[in-house]
């Protein structure tokens, strides 16, 4: 009986030399290529060249390697196929029971700055059609696309009992080459300014499980990384977890929120956040400390069991500030030690390291990055991130009285800060801080009085944003009977003229950002 076959090509090396060794010792013949036949020789294990096996040399500086009928015949020969046998062995070609292949490292090349030259030669064509190959005849062929799977593999071929692990296998490799393929395809499309593609493959590579979803009965829940492995991440997706129990999907997305919001300052920040919405935020100079006390005082109540984030290294002061206050989640670019060691007391906070700045290098590389995608019932929608920096925003003052440059500066920052609540969205700021929101309410009406109540006595000498336009003069109406002294809103409504003329009678303030809105569903 002759000797079973095994194929080896991996461009990573970890552990290939001693699978190679067990192999060898269960009575296979290795046959390799290139690099990995150098290492193996090189490690005094008998391995043949592949050339050999399909009498080609390799062409093309190694494009073309292992794409012969020596190879796909006897990966492809279904073993209880006596045709198939039959044909394969009147042309000499034997099967190949055992493949153990990854790619070229396409995403880690895009995140060293590649040029396109260097990109395209580093998109692997032999690997993935070898391991299509092998995967699609799972039945008879074992596949393995990554280091963890070699002992499963060896203790399976000892034992005679893989064909769970053969298919296990196959779905794996499918999804490895189908996000291989979907990065390259990501890439190359990102070059070419236009409409998203008609065919979109949204590369995806797990980081953890969660604890479970949105509620615990829906116990599988996972978060996913954009890319693929040996690819830069960045956000959420970069999180080092410092401290605290396992994260669970809420947190995630909470998390992110936060993160969002203090990503969206050039200056200190520091925002709390439940249940996605911003509850509390404050910007400017002053210490996080003093920025984390302003914050918490825009709901002092929602803060119990929040997320609180900040986009600079989080210090001791900080800390003190928070004492007795419990929270869910703490996001921070860094952490001091002294800090650090502080927040570590707290036994069921998740703190969270976070890379700062947000996105790398490689979200130029793959547009697909900056772009958001969302499921739903049956599909998914695409879009791209609400990104439009207010620091440049162009508004025109409608209104007879004119904002001092105080009220022009507290007006920008209430327009970036309702960028991140739900619609129909209204938030109040005063002093650099939010003091009231409005979030998710099906009247924007209603969300002005939501807002106006949560402020209180501190809606007087505040100014207001509105996600999208006032249809009618009822809301600002609420605002200014409270204290209001100016208003910002994309305008654009036909009830515009009466919102103005309600601003007028009140002696306010009403600039329109000519249209640009902030929708968040």
């Amino acid at each position: 009986m002759s000797k079973r076959r095994a194929l080896l090509s991996v461009y990573d090396k970890s552990g290939i030399v001693d699978f190679a060794r067990g192999l060898v010792d269960l009575g296979f013949e290795v046959i390799s290529t290139g690099g990995t036949y150098a290492s193996l020789d090189d490690a005094g294990i008998p391995v043949r060249q592949v050339s050999e096996v399909t009498r080609s040399p390799e062409i093309l500086d190694g494009r073309v390697k292992t794409l012969h009928p020596a190879i796909h015949g006897g990966l492809l020969a279904r073993r209880g196929n006596p045709a198939d046998m039959q044909t394969i062995e009147s042309m000499e070609v034997s099967p190949i029971d055992v493949v153990a292949c990854n790619l070229y490292p396409f995403a880690s090349t895009l995140s060293q700055g590649a040029s396109y030259a260097e990109a395209i030669e580093q998109i692997d064509i032999g690997g993935p059609a070898m391991i299509r190959s092998a995967a699609k005849n799972s039945e008879g062929v074992f596949v393995v696309v990554g280091p963890a799977d070699y002992p499963a593999v060896l203790d399976a071929v000892e034992s005679g009992h893989g064909a769970n692990l053969r298919e296990n296998l196959a779905a794996k490799a499918f999804g490895h080459t189908a996000v291989y393929d979907a990065v390259i395809a990501a890439y190359l499309s990102g070059r070419v300014a236009g409409p998203p593609p008609a065919e979109l493959a949204v590369p995806m590579t797990g980081i953890r499980n969660l604890s479970y979803g949105e509620n615990p009965h829906q116990t599988e829940a996972a978060f996913y990384a954009f890319g693929s492995r040996g690819l830069d991440r960045s956000g959420l997706a970069a999180t080092e977890q410092l401290h605290g129990p396992a994260l669970s999907y809420n947190n995630v997305l909470d998390a992110a929120a936060a993160w969002d919001v203090v990503s969206d300052f050039d200056q200190p920040a520091v925002a709390v956040i439940k249940h996605g919405n911003p509850c509390g935020l404050a910007a400017g100079t002053h210490p996080l400390a003093e920025l984390f006390r302003r914050a918490r005082e825009g709901d002092p109540i929602s803060i119990f069991g929040g997320i609180v984030a900040t986009n600079r290294p989080l210090d001791y002061p900080m800390t003190a500030a928070m004492r007795g206050v419990r929270l869910d989640v703490i996001v921070a670019p860094d952490f001091a030690p002294d800090a650090l060691k502080r927040l570590r007391r707290r036994r069921s906070t998740r703190i969270l390291k976070v890379p700062s700045p947000p996105q790398s290098a490689h979200e130029h590389m793959l547009p697909l990055s900056a772009r958001q995608v969302r499921s739903v019932p049956g599909g998914f929608l695409l879009q791209d991130k609400d990104s439009l920096p207010p620091y440049n925003l162009e508004i025109s003052v409608v209104s007879k009285r004119q904002p001092t440059d105080e009220q022009l500066a507290h007006l920008r920052f209430a327009w970036r800060a309702v960028k991140h609540v739900k619609s129909n969205a209204i938030v109040l700021v005063k002093d650099g801080s939010l003091v009231g929101v409005g979030a998710g309410q099906m009247s924007r009406v209603d969300s002005v009085f939501i807002a106006v109540r949560r402020a209180g006595d501190r809606a007087a000498g505040s100014v207001l944003a509105s996600d999208a336009f006032f249809p009618f003069d009822d809301g600002p109406e609420i605002a200014l009977r409270a204290g209001v002294e100016a208003i910002i809103e994309p305008g654009g409504s036909k009830g515009d003229q009466s919102v103005i003329d309600m601003v007028d009678r009140h002696d306010a303030v009403l600039v329109f950002t000519g249209g640009e809105r902030h929708f968040r569903h």
